[in-house]
């Protein structure tokens, strides 16, 4: 018996499918420039439906199909976060703040008396 986990093989008609999309989006942005006197409205809509052409012809692929799956589960993750409430996310803000602050003082502090150290030192100094 093989105890060794086979790869997951992707269908030919898969890449040919992944194939053709990109094909697809680079012929919709060459036609998007080669029809640059047609108005830009309707040379943007007409990318939206390649777009969109594009998108629905890569959900019939295995990639797709497990790449919206993947969407669907993360969306059921973030539900199950708890989010904090506005007080506690008021006081954590606060907090950043002050300790911005602070140390943006403290780094001041230390660039002036190096500053004053590095004068007298040199002589430059009054």
């Amino acid at each position: 018996m093989n105890t060794q986990a086979e790869a997951q093989q992707t269908p030919v008609f898969d890449i040919v499918k992944q194939v053709f999309s990109v094909l697809l989006v680079v012929a919709g942005i060459a036609a998007f420039y080669y029809f640059a006197e047609v108005s830009v409205l309707y040379r943007v809509i007409g990318l939206l439906v390649v777009a969109l052409v594009v998108l629905g012809l890569m959900f019939t692929t295995n990639l797709g199909r497990n790449t919206w799956n993947f969407f669907l589960e993360s969306k059921q993750e973030v539900r199950k976060v708890v989010w904090p409430t506005r007080e506690e996310t008021s006081r954590t803000t606060l907090l950043v703040f002050a300790m911005v602050f602070t140390v943006g003082l403290i780094l001041w502090v230390l660039d002036m008396a190096l500053f004053k150290a590095v004068q007298l030192l040199t002589g430059q100094g009054g």
